[in-house]
């Protein structure tokens, strides 16, 4: 019962990452808010959790409206009276093709979704925690761009991410006097939609990674997990992969 009475926000819920984080947090004793765009998924997921003795709501919306950001945090206060922490998942992949044919509309979309939501997110997560006296924040990242790894095709998600280890550093630095950790979590290839379902692609990104296979979403749960659990507890401000080895690999 790592999360025993904590309140945690999952943004990304619907599916992959953020659906598995749903369930182990809420395994793990956490009342968990749930957030993404689409309202069945979330309606069965949160319905799973409470059926199996969780503790579960859901708010359906999109990130990349500040608006949204607020309502999260307002509905779990007001569902469960407190708030401790949040990870903060969602995000996406956009066009894949080199920076000269990209059109600039998929370029703010990415920028939007992956980075300008986490500022969102921030500015409205920041203030209940420091109300609470402490809590945990965790963005999920990617070893593209913010590690030692460049992929082809992949520069508006690249920039994304290595934005938002740039912006962790940025708010660890400011809130860590608030008792608040801020760090960043760096997924290799894992299991989801968004790494497609083509097997000739998945044993690709297989072979990249020195454990020789993908991530399943669960894995990448369980590490984020540790970083909003008490286990890491003088952890803040950090770029942690959980990439299987790959940004060793591309080195």
């Amino acid at each position: 019962m790592e999360l025993r009475g904590q309140t945690i926000i999952i943004t990304g819920a619907s599916s992959g990452i953020g659906a598995a984080a749903a369930e182990l947090f809420a395994i793990e004793g956490a009342n968990v808010v749930l957030g993404a765009r689409r309202e069945p998924e979330l309606h069965a997921l949160t319905n799973k959790i409470t059926q199996n003795g969780g503790a579960a709501t859901y708010l359906a919306g999109d990130v990349t409206q500040e608006t949204y950001a607020t309502a999260l945090v307002e509905h779990a206060l007001n569902t469960f009276g407190s708030f401790h922490g949040a990870f903060n998942n969602a995000g996406m992949m956009g066009e894949m093709v080199p920076l000269p044919q990209m059109d600039s509309a998929n370029w703010n979309d990415v920028l939007t979704t992956n980075l300008t939501s986490a500022f969102y997110a921030a500015k409205a997560q920041i203030p209940a925690l420091k109300s609470n006296g402490s809590g945990s924040i965790v963005f999920t990242s990617s070893f593209v761009g913010a590690l030692n790894s460049g992929m082809p095709g992949m520069g508006a998600y690249a920039a994304s991410k290595a934005g938002l280890v740039g912006l962790v550093k940025s708010l660890a630095a400011e809130h860590g006097p608030d008792s608040i950790r801020i760090n960043a979590l760096l997924p290799g290839g894992t299991r989801t939609a968004m790494a497609g379902d083509d097997p000739e692609g998945h044993t690709f990104i297989s072979n990249l990674h020195p454990l020789k296979r993908m991530a399943e979403p669960l894995e990448i749960a369980e590490a984020a997990l540790f970083l909003l659990s008490k286990r890491s507890s003088f952890v803040t401000g950090g770029a942690m992969a959980a990439d299987g080895g790959v940004s060793v690999r591309l080195i």
